[in-house]
């Protein structure tokens, strides 16, 4: 989780690309974190997930496990 934090500090927190400039209320910052948390979950890509996004990646899974027989 320290790890998200980090990712999230320096992504969303220290940079201007989920707001354009300082936060200067909570509705700003609540607006940015879901801002990033949306982009975090659906289209950032992931080298663990073979350059996905966790959204093709989980669609994959999903489609995968419909071609695939299932015992009897």
């Amino acid at each position: 989780m320290e790890c998200v934090i980090g990712l999230f500090k320096t992504e969303c927190i220290r940079t201007t690309v989920f707001h354009p400039g300082p936060y200067r209320t909570l509705a700003e910052v609540e607006y940015a974190t879901a801002g990033w948390v949306d982009w975090y979950n659906t289209t950032r890509l992931h080298s663990t997930l073979g350059m996905m996004t966790p959204v093709e990646y989980e669609q994959a899974h999903y489609a995968a496990l419909i071609r695939e027989p299932q015992p009897v």
